[in-house]
């Protein structure tokens, strides 16, 4: 890595690949890697005649798409700083980061930039469609003339293989400024260094089989690292075909993509997966002679193959793997999936790391961990045993962040002296560096006798259960409770009455405490209107209900 840059890999793969297709909107246009460089050309004529500097912080507002990935590589590739705004942020949100991170410039989806008070954008000199790149707002009509001269090819020139050029960062260069949604309230400016995108590149180019021409589809919200790096930069720095679902992510819209892309490599969050499961899978095996016919070891070994098959269909059938993070994937999910063979893998990151901690291919894989410490990283857990007495994971390497910006509290707490960067996960490790979550930090209840819960765990358990759909387990006056969102679809098709439905509830908490500890037990389940309110990520804003 040492002989490596980060931009320098970009204009390495842009020319070697000029003509081979770059980026495409789902169902829309195509867009080549010469003709991504003619864009980027002209962006930058701009950024120089207006006096845009190598540091300056310039923000992206609006959904995937191949003009968001161009203009990403276009502010990177002038030395400047990304600043991604999730298009789930409210408006208030939205005029906070832009303030905050000193935002000189804003490439904005239309639809997001008209819903913005003009009068919180004091410090933008300049607002550009992610549509079509024509001027959404300029302060005078000669800042939009300049726009306009510059993002053309007659006054920008015209972009070759031996023309192209991008400025590159130094390894501590300030790269990304990351605005994620947290689950416990407004979030912090990451700091995401070169050096922290380029590590996470380099080890998915050693590790993950893309190559040029491989396709991918990107449905995780670019504005967060996951799918900033892993289904984006990373395809992009090898040559891949990347193509952008423009719309909101449905279960229904990603599959459509999956089957007609056909992607070499998945990303996704357990959220995805676990829908499909529940209503593609478990419905069939729930079948009396299904369950019957399960139970002969010969025909099981059939059926299991006969699913695993359906399953790889449903995802195009061209993956190697399929690569989870974000969140916990639901134990029984993760165990049929490994009984029947399926290919997938989970791994371990958060934004402070740009994103990658932990990860392990599908084939060697280990039941029930998060992955395997990622090259150029150390990990420690805060225990005096670290292989069975569950402690504060910490890590430090390439891949930390620099610290939160403008709050040096903030980023005092959270990495110490020696560098070591406090995860807020509780965890343990095996002798060769898997990583096996057990919960957050701040989300550990105490039991009766000082016994330490983990909700997650529990609340893993209850969604195996009928009608639950999603839940959040909490403690009330000394009690532990679980708050559940019964699944509309199965109540829509079944129609139980509200007293069935509370008694399902109720048989549901007997059952579950049979598989949960003394201290743990339920008291009682309560049920919910609406679903629970989510980050962008699709994790549950626990603070808002404990």
């Amino acid at each position: 890595m040492k002989h490596e840059k980060l931009i320098g890999i970009y204009t390495k793969c842009f020319r070697e690949n000029w003509t081979s297709s770059a980026f495409s909107d789902f169902q829309g246009s195509t867009t080549t890697y010469g003709e991504a460089a003619q864009i980027i050309r002209q962006i930058h004529c701009y950024f120089r005649e207006a006096g845009i500097q190598k540091g300056d912080k310039i923000a992206i507002l609006g959904r995937n798409s191949s003009n968001w990935a161009i203009s990403f590589l276009a502010i990177s590739g002038f030395g400047c700083v990304s600043v991604p705004v999730l298009p789930d942020f409210n408006p208030e949100d939205v005029h906070h980061i832009l303030q905050h991170s000193e935002s000189l410039f804003l490439f904005a989806a239309d639809n997001l930039f008209d819903k913005l008070d003009s009068a919180k954008l004091a410090g933008i000199r300049g607002v550009v469609s992610l549509t079509d790149f024509s001027a959404l707002s300029f302060p005078s009509p000669q800042e939009t003339e300049l726009w306009l001269k510059c993002f053309s090819v007659a006054y920008a020139g015209q972009s070759a293989p031996n023309n192209f050029e991008l400025t590159d960062f130094e390894g501590d260069d300030l790269s990304v400024l990351s605005y994620t949604s947290g689950t416990s309230g407004f979030s912090k400016g990451v700091m995401i260094p070169a050096r922290s995108l380029l590590s996470n590149i380099i080890y998915a180019q050693e590790h993950m089989p893309l190559k040029a021409g491989d396709r991918i589809v990107s449905f995780l919200p670019m504005a967060h690292v996951f799918g900033l790096l892993f289904e984006f930069l990373f395809p992009a720095s090898v040559g891949c075909h990347v193509t952008f679902l423009t719309k909101p992510p449905t279960p229904q819209l990603i599959i459509r993509a999956f089957q007609e892309v056909k992607p070499r490599l998945i990303l996704s969050v357990p959220l995805v997966i676990e829908k499909i499961y529940r209503k593609r899978i478990l419905p069939a095996l729930e079948k009396p002679v299904v369950k019957f016919l399960l139970k002969v070891p010969g025909i099981q070994l059939l059926l299991h193959k006969k699913v695993r098959a359906s399953l790889v269909e449903t995802f195009g059938g061209n993956f190697h793997e399929i690569v989870i993070g974000g969140a916990p994937l639901n134990k029984e999910v993760e165990t049929f999936f490994r009984k029947i063979k399926f290919p997938f893998t989970i791994g371990y990151g958060m934004t402070e790391c740009g994103p990658l901690i932990s990860y392990e291919p599908w084939n060697s894989f280990r039941s029930t961990s998060s992955g395997k410490l990622v090259d150029r990283m150390e990990v420690r857990i805060d225990s005096k045993d670290p292989f069975h007495e569950v402690g504060e994971i910490l890590v430090r390497g390439a891949n930390v962040m620099m610290g939160y910006y403008k709050n040096e509290k903030a980023t005092a707490d959270a990495i110490d002296a020696d560098g070591w960067l406090h995860t807020g996960d509780l965890g343990i490790i095996d002798n060769e560096d898997f990583i096996y979550i057990r919960g957050r930090c701040k989300n550990m209840l105490l039991g009766p006798s000082g016994q330490n819960i983990y909700p997650e765990e529990m609340e893993a358990k209850l969604c195996n259960y009928p009608y639950v759909l999603e839940c959040v387990v909490t403690e009330r006056e000394g009690k532990m409770v679980a708050f559940v969102y019964p699944d509309p679809e199965r109540i829509e098709a079944e129609k139980p009455g509200e007293n069935d439905l509370k008694g399902i509830m109720a048989e549901n908490c007997k059952q579950v405490n049979k598989e949960l500890p003394k201290y743990a037990q339920l008291s009682s389940i309560i049920l919910v209107d609406n679903e629970f309110e989510k980050t962008p990520k699709r994790n549950i804003k626990r603070y808002l209900y404990t």
